[in-house]
């Protein structure tokens, strides 16, 4: 920098002078994530849970179809099972919320016809992202590992990586900002 700005050797001087004045401290170990705002009557786990269950009876049909062809790889009781686990896992890890989010903004992204990916990375071992339709590939038919997305171990936050259209995602960007507020969006790259 110093070189950029060697005709301003005040600019340099100042920038370091502000910053040794700046005292920011953040919990270790604490998520900022945004409020999900639930409808009355609801708190946010019993809302999350409901939501997914909708989600996985919008599902069952093509399962029950597939089933009774006998093209289905699981049974129907295995999605059940593995449904209420992945519910509970991510009640445990306070995760709700952001699962909310993120199916609210991609709810919104369909509603407004805005192309999204079907979903990569480990978010698509997921059966409630699949029932979220935060992706649309069924972790349980290729038998892809929930844990590897979340688990009690991961010390991180869960990572959902979603492609949006390159040419609409800003609109997708604006709804989030709107709806969350400006001071809790940020965008990253993988």
């Amino acid at each position: 920098m110093a070189d950029a700005f060697r005709d301003h050797p005040d600019a340099v001087a100042n920038t370091v002078r502000i910053a040794e004045r700046c005292q920011v401290t953040l919990a270790e170990g604490e998520n900022y994530l945004p409020n999900f705002d639930v409808p009355a009557g609801f708190t946010l786990d019993e809302y999350f849970e409901h939501v997914v269950r909708q989600g996985f009876s919008e599902r069952l049909p093509r399962l029950k179809q597939l089933a009774a062809s006998a093209s289905l790889r699981h049974t129907i009781d295995e999605y059940e099972r593995r449904l209420s686990y992945e519910i509970d896992m991510i009640k445990q890890m306070k995760y709700p919320g952001y699962f909310l989010i993120v199916w609210d903004f991609i709810r919104y992204a369909r509603e407004q016809r805005i192309p999204v990916g079907p979903g990569r990375g480990s978010a698509a071992g997921s059966l409630v992202a699949y029932c979220l339709r935060i992706t649309d590939v069924d972790p349980i038919d290729f038998d892809l590992i929930f844990e590897r997305f979340l688990n009690p171990e991961r010390i991180s936050l869960p990572d959902i990586d979603i492609d949006f259209c390159e040419r609409r995602r800003g609109e997708v960007i604006e709804y989030v900002t709107r709806k969350y507020g400006r001071e809790n969006v940020a965008q990253i790259i993988t």
